[in-house]
């Protein structure tokens, strides 16, 4: 899960406005053991600041100075750097990560318009998905290295539309044949960050807001109290919606989330705010309270609630001990990376008690 396009987003928004130039650096392939996959991108300004890392801190002092000489020269640069072949203790074995990685560098600036952050940029603020193909290496020629086309994107010029008829739900290097030759071009799908949906704002939802946020996730806070659903506690990019729980899917799709956390520390609110998900479910739910409040709120929803009692993990949140706002929020935020990145195992923390709708005799 690469979370890495809100704080690419955020770089190039403030470096744009400075019309500040930019190197986009790119991670096309790996072998071995490697911090960051195929598809992690950084910018670095021209001044030597990043948005982020490709690697634990190792590769970005060489990337800069790699990253000025694109700048200088006007021509993208791929490197690769191998610490299974070297002998040397910072790029051999004592690098740590026993792996290569291959890192296209190109030049984003006010000339081509910020090719092609400004797409990226517009995936996430529109939030919807796309992909990106760049031509890196085969037989191309000079003028063509580097050139970008975009899905969902209709192009005139046979080289676009051909490179925007490249299509996968990984990112990697496809051989792509164009006028009888071979081009090699990089084709990496948009994939937005994991977005949060905060059923209630009280006290304890700020730091589940705060960790989710630095994780670059997409966090949206709804609740009928603006004294609590305010900028002044959830300030953006945070959504903020003030409503009250019944109100909720009239408001927004409850499907888009890719989680949600039930905290409005109401027994009737909670019942109506798990309710609503009863059609429309993200993948993971969490609700605050022990199994007996878990299992009252069930009963109080009736036997629809079997189509999501899945997907809801209650209590919430990993346990690791935590007694504190803040440890409570890490531990619930934890448990919704395990669970988005398939880590089951490590997501069923506390005791998962199936549910039985039990028929009430009237």
């Amino acid at each position: 899960m690469d979370c890495s396009l809100t704080e690419l987003s955020r770089f190039f928004t403030a470096a744009s406005q400075r019309r500040e130039p930019l190197v986009l650096a790119t991670i096309v392939r790996t072998e071995g053991s490697t911090y960051r996959k195929a598809g992690a991108r950084i910018l670095i300004s021209q001044s030597g600041a990043t948005s982020g890392l490709l690697s634990g801190g190792c590769l970005e002092a060489d990337l800069c100075e790699r990253a000025a000489r694109v700048l200088e020269c006007g021509q993208p640069e791929r490197a690769v750097f191998d610490s299974r072949i070297s002998d040397d203790p910072v790029w051999g074995i004592g690098l740590g990560c026993e792996g290569a990685n291959h890192i296209w560098l190109q030049g984003a600036t006010a000339a081509n318009d910020y090719a092609p952050l400004r797409y990226l940029n517009s995936c996430l603020k529109e939030e919807r998905t796309g992909g990106v193909a760049t031509i890196i290496g085969g037989d191309t020629l000079p003028a063509e290295l580097g050139h970008h086309s975009y899905a969902d994107t209709a192009y005139r010029d046979p080289l676009s539309a051909r490179l925007a008829a490249c299509r996968s739900t990984i990112p990697e290097i496809q051989s792509v044949r164009y006028l009888d030759r071979m081009l090699e071009v990089f084709v990496a799908p948009v994939v937005l960050p994991p977005s949060l949906l905060l059923c209630g704002a009280g006290p304890d939802a700020v730091p589940v807001a705060q960790f989710a946020e630095l994780l670059g996730w997409r966090v949206t806070v709804i609740d009928h109290r603006p004294a609590f659903a305010s900028s002044a506690n959830f300030p953006p990019p945070a959504k903020i919606i003030i409503a009250r729980p019944r109100e909720m899917i009239e408001r927004l799709n409850p499907s888009i989330f890719d989680a949600a956390v039930i905290m409005g520390h109401n027994l009737t609110h909670d019942v109506e705010y798990l309710r609503c998900f009863v059609t429309s479910a993200p993948n993971y739910i969490g609700l605050l309270g022990p199994p007996s409040r878990r299992a009252r709120i069930f009963e109080e929803v009736g036997p629809a609630v079997h189509q999501i009692a899945p997907r809801v993990r209650g209590p919430v949140g990993l346990d690791i001990g935590a007694n504190s706002p803040s440890g409570i929020a890490l531990s619930i935020v934890a448990q919704i990376h395990a669970v988005l990145c398939g880590k089951d195992d490590a997501a069923y923390a506390y005791p998962q008690h199936d549910y039985q709708p039990q028929v009430r005799m009237v």
